[in-house]
């Protein structure tokens, strides 16, 4: 019996730029149990027994049986102890992050976001989303986001689309294929009072093409996607800037090129560069041919 619970952990390692796992069978596993420390003396027999039992299997010839190792933990709330690292955050000029149960006395200039991720990605933590911000508060202040039809690509928790609508964006769409980012894009929409439809799916999405489109994923989605993001891009009408936006991030330095050759390939040409902590994101449009 183990009443605090119990967790088997199998190694695995990472592929399609952390988006799958393979696990490894024949690496070892680690079992962990949980056992209430309160009583120490049933706690300790509990551990005697589990000891001695370890000792009986390797007599059948199974694989290796590592060492049982004991220490105590103590107890938190794991559901909300990440919520501590997550600070109110400026990002840009303007665009605050307020995590909804933190607490922010707004400047008359700021553009608040109050956010709970839960589980999907996209907090403004890691640089690829800052970037993204970044770029969405320059092109309000380039006039390209007030009206704009918006679409997000692997929305997450719906930050992108959310930041879009507090300034202004409207026809809000948002498609991710996990069905807890739609739930936090929904969400997150809801208490910033931005109307977005949150949908699973991915490309192509109907509505198109649209103004500016949102594609923070990873260089191997970019580069699978690369024609349906064009194709989703409202194209020029053969003015400099007279088209709509893509706005590419999520790109590891090292495979810029891979992603830039794609994107040319679908006729779309890098208009903006951003870098920061070897991540890239690209601002493309879509010349009319």
């Amino acid at each position: 019996m183990a009443p605090g619970g119990v967790t088997i952990e199998t190694p695995f390692s990472t592929e399609q730029e952390g988006l799958a796992a393979r696990p490894l069978p024949d690496a070892p596993a680690t079992v962990r149990v949980y056992l209430p420390a309160i009583d120490r003396a049933t706690a300790d027999e509990a551990i005697r027994r589990t000891r001695e039992r370890l000792g009986h299997l390797t007599a059948f010839g199974l694989r290796p049986i590592g060492e049982l190792d004991v220490r105590a933990v103590h107890e938190e709330d794991w559901a909300t102890a990440w919520q501590e690292h997550f600070p109110v955050m400026r990002v840009g000029r303007r665009i605050v992050i307020r995590p909804t149960w933190r607490e922010y006395d707004p400047k008359p200039s700021d553009v608040v976001l109050s956010l709970d991720p839960g589980m999907a990605f996209g907090t403004g933590l890691h640089p690829t989303t800052r970037l993204c911000l970044e770029a969405i508060e320059r092109w309000a202040d380039a006039g390209l986001v007030d009206g704009a039809s918006t679409l997000d690509v692997g929305s997450g928790s719906g930050i992108l689309s959310v930041a879009a609508g507090l300034f202004g964006a409207r026809s809000l769409r948002a498609v991710d294929t996990d069905p807890v980012a739609v739930a936090a894009s929904q969400e997150n929409a809801r208490r910033n009072e931005v109307s977005i439809v949150a949908t699973r799916g991915t490309l192509p999405v109907e509505g198109g093409p649209f103004d500016l489109v949102l594609a923070n994923l990873v260089a191997g989605l970019l580069v699978e996607l690369a024609l349906e993001l064009s194709t989703a891009v409202r194209p020029s009408d053969g003015g400099p800037g007279s088209g709509g936006r893509l706005l590419a991030s999520g790109i590891f330095v090292g495979r810029e090129p891979e992603v830039r050759r794609a994107f040319a390939a679908a006729g779309l040409r890098v208009v903006a560069r951003d870098e920061a902590s070897d991540w890239v994101s690209l601002e493309l449009e879509r010349p009319r041919r």
